[in-house]
């Protein structure tokens, strides 16, 4: 019974915001901006599989040598750090 009771509140909170938001046109401008937001989609140019995979894997190459060349940097500080210390 209680969680009857409890669904039976929900159900009547989610129904006055949405009556709410109705009334104040907000679902109305939600709408619009999903429509526009589509139509703007439409008219992109989305890469195809080869050029993504071709980009993702010069991400990968990119950020590993960023990588490699901080690991390198550091150990060379530290090496420079050591010497004078």
């Amino acid at each position: 019974m209680n969680f009857y009771l409890q669904l039976l509140v929900w159900v009547v909170v989610v129904g006055a915001a949405f009556a709410i938001l109705w009334k104040n046109g907000y679902l109305a401008r939600l709408s619009l901006y999903v429509g526009e937001t589509r139509e703007e989609l439409r008219k992109c140019t989305w890469p195809t599989r080869d050029e993504l995979i071709q980009s993702t894997l010069l991400i990968a190459l990119v950020i590993a040598s960023l990588g490699v060349f901080t690991m390198v940097v550091d150990f060379v500080v530290l090496y420079v750090i050591k010497k004078l210390v």
